[in-house]
């Protein structure tokens, strides 16, 4: 995974890295956001006919290994599950394709992201570090949310309690473009969705619930029987907005199947393995192309930024 070659997006990395140390504080070892999280491992199986819609080569196989980060929101390695903060909850999926060689996908659980680039991401942060309780109103958040729609309509999305990370469908926040063998070029958005369904909890269940318990419930579920998941892609329509990830497409757009996730087991040592992976949203692999939505090489260099830190970390802590 190379870090971006533009001095410009390194250094607004570096900036929303830095923000999120101020929101939050700097916890060696773990993410920025999505800082609490539970790695697990399983297989992915294609669908029949998904190679009509890409030639990527874990449609192309039988099944590939793989391995999925379930997440809370913020940047607070022990923030309680059933804080209304920790939501949305992440996934990232990494499929196994050889030695060294992977593609992923990371998605979380609210359709969408509040801005169309890394510089307003940048802009919201800092509107919401400076909205103490103690700042009067306007708020530098309410002026920022009044002045960016798509922001409002993402904070103010629901974003239920779900009653198990495997009872969510997570949302895949840029589009990409699937080629298959002819060369024929799609645009979706992922959505990986539970095989058992959607289920949430009421507010007045959530806050009966224990610090731990969306981690301490999949570690226990995955225990007795396999957590299955489809990879779905929304399809966008040929005059369809695809490199903006606040934009939503209609529901009616078409969803093709790509296949199915089985996850096995929680993975061993899963905090210090989860110091050492760096998920990537560019997908670099054949058959999936990233879109010019602004936020992948972003996205992708503030990944590969905190990644590095994670293991500057644990080699430090491998030294004591």
């Amino acid at each position: 995974m190379p870090l971006s070659q533009d001095e410009r997006i390194v250094a607004l990395a570096n900036d929303l890295l830095q923000q999120f140390d101020k929101i939050y504080g700097i916890h060696p070892g773990f993410r920025p956001a999505h800082a609490k999280g539970l790695l697990l491992s399983g297989v992915f199986r294609p669908a029949a006919g998904a190679a009509d819609f890409t030639r990527a080569p874990h449609i192309a196989r039988e099944s590939t290994s793989v391995t999925v980060r379930f997440s809370d929101s913020t940047g607070l390695p022990l923030i309680p599950d059933n804080s209304p903060d920790a939501n949305p909850r992440g996934m990232a999926t990494r499929f196994h394709l050889a030695e060294h060689v992977h593609t992923d996908i990371v998605a979380h659980s609210t359709d969408g992201f509040p801005t169309r680039d890394g510089k307003q991401f940048l802009e919201f942060l800092r509107a919401a570090a400076a909205s103490g309780p103690d700042s009067p109103s306007p708020k530098p958040i309410e002026q920022f949310l009044a002045s960016h729609p798509a922001a409002l309509t993402f904070v103010q999305a629901p974003k239920p309690f779900p009653s198990s990370f495997a009872r969510q469908t997570y949302f895949g926040v840029t589009a990409y473009a699937f080629i298959n063998v002819a060369g024929k070029k799609s645009f979706g958005r992922y959505r990986i969705v539970p095989e058992q369904g959607n289920e949430f909890l009421s507010a007045e269940q959530a806050a009966g619930l224990s610090p731990n318990y969306h981690f301490d419930e999949i570690a226990e579920r995955v225990g007795k029987a396999p957590v299955q998941f489809k990879i779905m892609v929304q399809v966008a329509a040929p005059d369809d907005t695809n490199d903006d990830a606040t934009v939503h497409w209609p529901e009616s757009r078409p969803q093709r199947e790509l296949g199915a996730l089985e996850l096995t087991k929680v993975v061993p040592d899963s905090l210090a393995r989860q110091q050492q992976i760096i998920f990537d949203p560019i997908p670099r692999v054949e058959g999936i192309e990233p879109s010019a939505d602004p936020l992948l090489e972003i996205r992708a260099a503030l990944y590969l930024l905190s990644g590095r830190r994670r293991r500057a970390a644990k080699m430090e802590e491998t030294k004591r």
